[in-house]
């Protein structure tokens, strides 16, 4: 059975980071080991007066066992990570668990929307390019690649801005960056890649629905690892990821009550698995 670690926060209440990705993962048919860097009592979108707790020093003791005991992953994977004392605690944790047989994802969560998420700056934005060095694949939003490659944020821009953007990103070492919030005007959306082995670009749209919905983009990280995890293409993992997606938020749309705070992705489970199994 292929396994994944994924390392990030949990919000007790809210769907994103690991509340997110651990039934995803699992619903596609893989094991799925998870490493909290902190525990909060709801995500941040939308909520005031939340509890957090930081397990930093937790981290290196889980990993530390783990190591005794030989577990290996097919595949690691990291979202939120909420401090350069996290971000040196995870390298440090690739040292220990990478290998030629597996591969690492890193979400390089820093922002949206043109901002950078509270309690970041160019100091923390400088480690996560560092990390993002050591991996496979990296999965920015259109902010967080500008931040990442340190131009400006716009929201108007075409094709060949979004092949340029994603071969600068290869070039910061990961192998193979995979862009999300990509739409060239009001009737399209989806996400674009860039394997710099083969010079090839990837794209995956639907159609645009003018909505927004808190922690898609850890939807989106979560399928589109487990897809490459289970041995889809780039292209069928893009395909799978934003397709997922759109049936989760046209899923949403009539239960507006519950929209700030995620997608109601645990009704479209079925359609995930649907995707997974398809050849």
């Amino acid at each position: 059975m292929k396994k994944i670690v994924t390392i990030q926060d949990i919000s007790c209440f809210g769907k994103c980071s690991l509340t997110v990705a651990l039934p995803i993962i699992s619903a596609m048919g893989i094991e799925t080991a998870v490493i909290p860097t902190a525990v909060l009592s709801t995500h941040t979108g939308g909520f005031t007066g939340y509890t957090f707790h930081d397990l930093s020093d937790d981290i290196s003791d889980i990993a530390s066992h783990w190591k005794n005991i030989g577990l290996k992953f097919d595949a690691i994977y990291t979202g939120y990570l909420g401090s350069k004392k996290q971000v040196q605690i995870i390298s440090d944790f690739f040292d220990n668990f990478s290998t030629e047989e597996n591969f690492i994802v890193v979400d390089p969560v820093l922002g949206d929307s043109g901002h950078l998420y509270a309690g970041f700056n160019k100091d923390f934005v400088s480690e996560m390019k560092k990390l993002c060095a050591r991996a496979d694949y990296i999965i920015p939003n259109m902010t967080e690649a500008s931040f990442l490659l340190d131009i400006p944020y716009s929201e108007s821009y075409n094709e060949e801005y979004v092949k340029d953007i994603l071969k600068k990103l290869a070039e910061l070492g990961c192998k193979t960056p995979v862009l999300t919030g990509v739409r060239f005007d009001d009737k399209k959306q989806g996400a674009a890649a860039y394997d710099s082995v083969t010079g090839t670009y990837y794209f995956s749209f639907v159609n645009h629905i003018d909505r927004q919905f808190h922690g898609t983009g850890d939807i989106f990280a979560s399928v589109f690892t487990g897809a490459v995890t289970l041995g889809k293409s780039l292209q069928q993992a893009l395909d799978i990821a934003v397709n997922y997606i759109y049936y989760c938020i046209e899923e949403t749309l009539p239960c507006a009550d519950e929209m700030w705070y995620g997608s109601c992705f645990e009704l479209c489970l079925d359609k995930l698995i649907e995707y997974t199994r398809k050849k």
